[in-house]
């Protein structure tokens, strides 16, 4: 049986109030298709690595890259009412390309697909 750490537990929750708050209060704040995919916080719950997807093209992640980091400490104090921590780790956003990857290859296999019924 696996035991879970406490950084993977606050990680989880961490995720849940973001997305909650870029889906409600913050949701004019970043213009685009944002999606949190995980968040790694370090052992000791000082700093949290917040992993995004963004639907678009490398201008519009590049502009949620620089409105996140201009943001960064609203989110965390947001954050920190949202949750009862004894102290709220410091955000660092970063790019996680899983997501685009994924359709990518969701797309090559409908082309391989067609290709093949078409024989």
């Amino acid at each position: 049986m696996r035991q879970f750490r406490r950084a993977d537990r606050v990680g989880e929750e961490i995720l849940r109030v973001v997305s909650r708050l870029f889906e409600g209060e913050l949701s004019d704040k970043v213009k685009g298709m944002v999606t949190f995919t995980q968040v790694r916080l370090t052992t000791d719950l000082r700093y949290a690595t917040v992993y995004y997807s963004v639907l678009g093209g490398d201008k519009d992640r590049t502009a949620i890259e620089e409105r996140f980091q201009q943001i960064s400490g609203r989110i965390r104090h947001l954050v920190g009412r949202q949750m009862q921590i004894r102290h709220i780790p410091e955000f660092k956003f970063k790019y996680d390309p899983s997501v685009e990857e994924g359709i990518k290859i969701e797309r090559l296999l409908n082309e391989i697909k067609s290709n093949k019924d078409n024989r």
